[in-house]
């Protein structure tokens, strides 16, 4: 993998990540582009003792641009957009309407194709793993900064998700804090080791899952994935390589090698999910890594979890009532169901 680091007309960051040593990245970007600022804000919620970021300059941000006006797509035609290329592999830049950056953080997009009507599902293995390896190139990266403790790789998919670019693409958010959910999944890691002499809580699911049989999905050498036996959303996979590592920096080779292929039938299953003709499927894919700093961080597992709010063809599960105000999920597709149907819709 090559790396290629300019810059944009405003002075952020941007990386051109390439198959191959030869390519050649020069093209610079002429707009006349203000320099980049941010107005986000991390406030403490006094009674959970959560974070929450407040970034209102984001009212601004690109939202549905007409067709042709598409800001990840390569510079052509003399039309300038965010990547100054006349195309590309794979492309990483410092959002320019970020909910973190500076003192709070860093939010970066990850353009997985210059092709504006493709999907990651569509990808071919190599062109998967090369956004593997950038994912964990930008893990290192934000790990490095002194202002980020977690870092979040994650695609939103579909309009439904609240995509407001259609091109196909990802985030990397590198929080300046450990985020609600991890820890409160690592009090429940320490309780776990407490209560049974040293176990491993995530070994434990995992181990449970697999020996339980009726929600495991896919398995190949070094990954298995399976709907979790508690899952909130109507279709919701967990993916955990076989060896349990913290991030992704630790993933060994093998695992990396196998992801391409257990990744992309997943994907492709999601879109196979409601039948033949169906719009594709929306989904949230997830990286879920340890915080840099925590002192029992090589205790949690590394998993992907992907998961999608259409309960069944044009029907959507909303956070209602006791979703949002009491964060109780109610579950209308029982997780033994959505394994089997998704276990239906595999491959030829």
């Amino acid at each position: 993998m090559k790396k290629t680091a300019t810059r944009l007309a405003d002075g952020r960051e941007l990386l051109y990540y390439d198959s191959r040593d030869d390519v050649v990245r020069t093209a610079a970007d002429r707009r006349p582009l203000p320099p980049a600022a941010s107005t986000g804000e991390v406030r403490r919620d006094p009674l959970l003792g959560d974070d929450v970021v407040i970034a209102s300059h984001r009212q601004a941000r690109t939202y549905h641009p007409p067709p042709g006006e598409c800001p990840l797509c390569p510079s052509r035609d003399g039309r300038t957009t965010e990547i100054p290329a006349d195309d590309y592999e794979v492309v990483v830049f410092e959002n320019r309407f970020p909910s973190l950056a500076g003192d709070t953080g860093r939010c970066e997009v990850v353009c997985f194709t210059a092709d504006h009507d493709a999907s990651f599902a569509a990808l071919d293995e190599d062109r998967a793993a090369l956004v593997l390896a950038v994912w964990t190139d930008r893990t290192a990266a934000l790990a490095a900064l002194d202002t980020v403790e977690q870092v979040f790789c994650f695609e939103n998919r579909g309009h439904e998700m609240g995509v407001t670019l259609g091109h196909p693409h990802g985030q990397v958010y590198g929080y300046p804090f450990v985020t609600p959910r991890t820890a409160t999944t690592l009090a429940r890691a320490a309780a776990h080791r407490e209560r049974t002499g040293g176990r491993n809580l995530f070994d434990d699911t995992v181990a449970a899952e697999r020996a339980d049989g009726r929600r495991i999905v896919l398995e190949g050498a070094h990954w298995t994935a399976f709907v979790p036996h508690a899952a909130r959303w109507p279709y919701e996979v967990h993916l955990h390589p076989r060896r349990r590592v913290p991030d992704l920096l630790a993933l060994d080779d093998a695992a990396r090698t196998e992801f391409p292929q257990i990744y992309l039938e997943l994907l492709r299953r999601f879109d196979r999910i409601f039948g033949p003709g169906r719009p594709p499927t929306p989904y949230v894919s997830a990286w879920h890594q340890a915080p840099l700093q925590h002192p029992h961080r090589t205790e949690f597992a590394l998993h992907l979890e992907l998961f999608t709010i259409r309960r069944t063809a044009g029907k959507l599960k909303f956070l209602a009532g006791s979703e949002s105000g009491m964060n109780v999920f109610i579950n209308d597709v029982p997780p033994e169901t959505a394994a089997e149907r998704l276990r239906e819709v595999a491959s030829e």
